[in-house]
């Protein structure tokens, strides 16, 4: 008799996870419609409570759908959603505009993939640099191993020339969003 009733008990609990998980999957699906999805990995992760990491932040916003875009195409969403700390310096579509004609088009083909991430890698630097960590002269390595350089005009700050526009805080760091594109020194 007690065989049975752990039998019984197991088969609910188990239909209860049952149950659960599929409710828990409609929440995700709904959650995931309501913004634009990442495909697979770390940055496909949806989860509603936590603060958003900066792939959510750059995929929730319309001006950084250029960047979403290489981003995808380079394959470093995963790279740019877990834990980190990491800065990143974000430009806008506009500052992807600002480019050669053909420039992002051609950098978005698969054959140009190392290139497309030397260029994002170039965007990125381990740490969490806040905005008063960005005084005037300060460089800060990048994940490439290159340095970018501070300055301060007019309490503008400026990153390699490229304009703070404003910054958003992350789960995993901080989005620094800036008015250019940053392209690292020929090696």
């Amino acid at each position: 008799m007690r065989n049975l009733y752990f039998f019984i008990c197991f088969v609910l609990v188990g239909f209860l996870f049952t149950s659960c998980g599929d409710n828990k999957g409609d929440r995700q699906e709904a959650a995931s419609t309501s913004r634009p999805a990442m495909k697979g990995g770390q940055a496909s992760v949806v989860d509603d409570l936590s603060a958003r990491n900066i792939v959510q932040i750059a995929a929730a916003s319309e001006d950084h759908t250029t960047l979403v875009a290489a981003v995808q195409a380079a394959g470093m969403a995963d790279v740019l959603a877990n834990p980190g700390p990491l800065t990143v310096f974000a430009p806008t579509n506009a500052a992807f505009d600002k480019l050669p004609a053909g420039t992002v088009e051609d950098l978005l083909k698969p054959e140009n993939k190392k290139t497309l991430m030397r260029i994002i890698t170039f965007h990125a630097a381990p740490g969490t640099y806040s905005l008063k960590d960005l005084k005037d002269g300060a460089t800060i390595g990048q994940a490439t191993g290159d340095n970018v350089t501070i300055e301060v005009k007019e309490e503008v700050i400026y990153v390699n020339g490229a304009k703070v526009l404003g910054t958003v805080a992350a789960s995993n760091g901080v989005v620094h969003v800036i008015d250019a594109v940053l392209l690292p020194p020929e090696k």
